[in-house]
C-alpha cells in the first residue's frame, strides 16, 4: 500500500477517489497489460516525402537508437509536436481504466521527465502503474501522421528494452485474469516465453496484439508457435494477418483461429471479423471522421477485452471495440477529452442492456 500511495501522490488527480477505487478493486481479478512504456511524440506531416527522406516505410514501426531519435526530432525544426503517453499495451490499459475495468500496467521507465509523465498519465486513467526503473532514458516513439491519418513510427525503446524475464514474477501476476501482451515485445523471446509460461501455470488468459506487419514478418515462425502454445485471443489488422498467414481476411482469420480461442482481424473502414468456435462474427465500423489512426487497434482491444472480461458474446465485444476505435481516430493521438469519454460511456453502458 505504501508503494501505491507513492504513485498516487505523484499524480495530479483526486487522492481520496483513487484510493477508494483501489480499495474497492484490489480484491477483484484484473487485466494486466505488458509492454514497452513509451512516450509518443506526435507530428502531423503535410507531405509523405519526408518519410522517404527519413527512410521510414509508411505505416511501419522502425526501431532507432537514442542518437537517431534525437536527430529526427531536431530535424523537424519548427514543425508542431505534441507529447502523450503511449505504447500499444499502455494505450489499451488506459482505455480499460476509463471503462472501469480493474487494470494494471507493467513496464520500465527512467525517473526522468518522460517517465514521470508516463506514470502520472496512467494514474489519471485509473491504471495501477507497476513501473520498474530502468537505466536508460524513458523510451519514446516519434509518430508521423500522414494526411490520410496513417501513422509511421520511429521508436527508441530506451528504458523499455531493459524489461527482462526476471522482472516477471508470480507476484506480478497475482489476481490477474487476463494478460494483454503487445506484439512489439516479440523481439525479446525469453521475456515472451516467461510471460506465456507464467500465465498458463496460473490459469490466466493471454491476449496478444500483433503490433505491426514488419514486426510480424521478422518473427513469423516464433509468433506462430507462440500463439499455438500460449495465446487465447489474437488481435491483428489485415496487413499483420497477411504477414503471419500469407492469407487474406477471412481465410487468415480462420487460420489464426485454428490455434487459439478467439481471433480478431480488423479490416479498417470495413470493420472487423471475429472467429470463435468456427463461428465468424462481422462487426461494422463506427462512422467516424478519421484524423489520426494512432491507437485505433489498441483502443479496439480495450473495448473488446472489457466485454470479454464481463462475459459478453463476440458481437457485443466487437461493438465495444469498434466504439472506442471509432472515437480515438477522430482525435490526434490517443488522449480523448472527458466529454468524449462521457459520450462513449453512455453508449458503452447501453451495450450491456
Amino acid at each position: 500500500m505504501a508503494v501505491f500511495l507513492k504513485f498516487v501522490i505523484s499524480a495530479p488527480i483526486n487522492l481520496p477517489t483513487l484510493i477508494l477505487y483501489y480499495l474497492c478493486k484490489k480484491k477483484m481479478k484484473k487485466i494486466l497489460c505488458l509492454g514497452n512504456a513509451l512516450v509518443d511524440v506526435l507530428v502531423k506531416i503535410d507531405d509523405e516525402i519526408i518519410l522517404q527522406e527519413l527512410g521510414l516505410p509508411k505505416g511501419s514501426m522502425q526501431l532507432v537508437d537514442l542518437d537517431k531519435s534525437n536527430a529526427l526530432i531536431e530535424g523537424l525544426g519548427n514543425i508542431t509536436k505534441s507529447l502523450a503517453s503511449g505504447g500499444a499495451a499502455g494505450n489499451t490499459a488506459r482505455g480499460l481504466g476509463k471503462l472501469g475495468i480493474p487494470v494494471a500496467y507493467l513496464g520500465k521507465v527512467h525517473p526522468d521527465e518522460f517517465g514521470q509523465l508516463y506514470r502520472d498519465d496512467m494514474m489519471s486513467h485509473a491504471v495501477h502503474p507497476m513501473l520498474l526503473e530502468g537505466l536508460q532514458p524513458t523510451g519514446r516513439a516519434l509518430a508521423f501522421i500522414s494526411p490520410d491519418s496513417e501513422r509511421t513510427f520511429a521508436t527508441c525503446l530506451g528504458a523499455a528494452v531493459e524489461l527482462v524475464e526476471d522482472d516477471l514474477t508470480l507476484d506480478s501476476f497475482k489476481d490477474v485474469s487476463i494478460l494483454m501482451i503487445e506484439g512489439y515485445l516479440v523481439f525479446n523471446h525469453s521475456l515472451m516465453m516467461k510471460a506465456g509460461k507464467l500465465a498458463k501455470e496460473l490459469g490466466i488468459k493471454v491476449a496478444l496484439d500483433m503490433a505491426s506487419y514488419n514486426v510480424v514478418e521478422a518473427n513469423k515462425d516464433f509468433l506462430a508457435d507462440y500463439i499455438k502454445n500460449y495465446v487465447d485471443i489474437v488481435f491483428a489488422n489485415e496487413e499483420e494477418a497477411l504477414a503471419l498467414t500469407g492469407l487474406y481476411e477471412e481465410e487468415a482469420l480462420r487460420k489464426i483461429a485454428a490455434d487459439c480461442e478467439i481471433a480478431v482481424v480488423k479490416i479498417g473502414s470495413r470493420g472487423s471479423l471475429i472467429a470463435r468456435n468456427n463461428e465468424i462474427t462481422r462487426i461494422a465500423p463506427l462512422q467516424a471522421v478519421s484524423k489520426d489512426t494512432t491507437g485505433a487497434g489498441d483502443l479496439y482491444a480495450s473495448g473488446f477485452l472489457s466485454g470479454y472480461y464481463h462475459g459478453k458474446n463476440m458481437e457485443t465485444c466487437g461493438k465495444m471495440g469498434s466504439l472506442l476505435a471509432g472515437n480515438v481516430i477522430e482525435v490526434i493521438g490517443t488522449t480523448m477529452s472527458e466529454e468524449r469519454w462521457n459520450n462513449i460511456l453512455s453508449v458503452y453502458k447501453g451495450l450491456f442492456e
